[in-house]
């Protein structure tokens, strides 16, 4: 039951004096305002309304119920009001420091909805390259850790999210190579994108996998492309050049839209977590909480990686 919903229609039939005209003020069925009511009965445990064939009248419960109700849904209109002045009236320029690819993939998509609840308060990104502590330049850094270590230090943070670095190729390459379905194939029959003096890989089984499987470790020997760069990873692979190793949170949207496929799926090649870390001050700039609170909605850390739901 939503009880904010049962609530605010219990009032409306009361000062309506009947469940039709609440149901077509609320548009509403009458049958569905019944139903809220009853479960509200249910729910405190006691007869709220006596229904009459001329008029609704409340019991002594059900007066006094209202004007404890009427006075919460005041408390809470005032509340409503009080935080969207507070948002139209923040103002200023919120310095975030971002992995590359997390900013291009998952951040900037978000600015939208932001802006649209902070107009006034504006946001300077940069992303030049991996973040793994905290910059005293920026009000808020996202920082990426391997694993779930992150460095000690004079600063805040607070985990967002789990990612997952994970194999991806795209339809093409593999309808020309094949899937690979042992992590023995990767050396011997595809090709693989590496980083710059990157030799050795090692695949973990993912968490639920049977418990006899092994880390692999291997040297890939077919490596057409050798880069540090994301945009250049994602779009050779998307193109169908080989197979390469990029953050879940990176390859989602491609996967779901069958741009990319993930290879071998309940394999990774390592665990990271997402980190917003921000200066500790006694007092937290009103702008920098606003972000923090922003980012703590869209991503609610629940202890799973939010972009493989849909690729295993």
């Amino acid at each position: 039951m939503d009880r904010l919903h049962s609530l605010q229609v219990f009032c409306r039939v009361i000062d309506r004096q009947g469940f039709a005209a609440a149901a077509r003020e609320m548009n509403l069925s009458p049958s569905v305002v019944t139903r809220l009511i009853n479960d509200l009965e249910a729910h405190v445990g006691a007869r709220l309304i006596n229904r009459t064939t001329r008029r609704l009248v409340l019991t002594e419960a059900g007066e006094e119920y209202l004007e404890q109700v009427r006075r919460i849904l005041s408390d809470l209109e005032e509340a409503e009001a009080s935080v969207r002045s507070a948002s139209r009236s923040l103002s200023g320029h919120l310095k975030v420091l971002a992995p590359p690819a997390f900013a291009t993939y998952q951040l900037a998509p978000l600015l939208t909805g932001f802006r649209r609840r902070y107009p006034k308060l504006t946001v300077g990104l940069s992303a030049p390259g991996p973040v793994e502590s905290l910059d005293e330049g920026f009000d808020v850094s996202l920082i990426t850790a391997r694993g779930d270590s992150i460095e000690s230090g004079d600063f805040v943070a607070r985990r967002l999210a789990r990612a997952h670095v994970v194999l991806c190729a795209s339809p093409a390459y593999l309808a020309r190579h094949g899937r690979p379905t042992a992590p023995e194939q990767l050396r011997d029959e595809h090709e693989m994108l590496t980083a710059p003096l990157a030799q050795d890989l090692t695949l973990h089984p993912d968490r639920g996998m049977p418990p006899e499987l092994k880390p692999y470790t291997f040297t890939p020997l077919h490596s057409p492309l050798a880069t540090s760069q994301m945009e250049v990873t994602m779009a050779a692979t998307i193109a169908g050049l080989c197979i390469a190793a990029m953050p879940s949170y990176a390859v989602a949207q491609a996967i779901t839209e069958r741009r990319l496929e993930r290879v071998l799926p309940g394999w990774h090649v390592f665990q990271m977590a997402i980190y917003a870390a921000m200066p500790s001050r006694k007092y937290l700039p009103a702008k920098t909480r606003a972000f923090i609170d922003f980012l703590l909605e869209v991503f609610p850390d629940d202890d799973r990686d939010p972009w493989l739901a849909g690729s295993q």
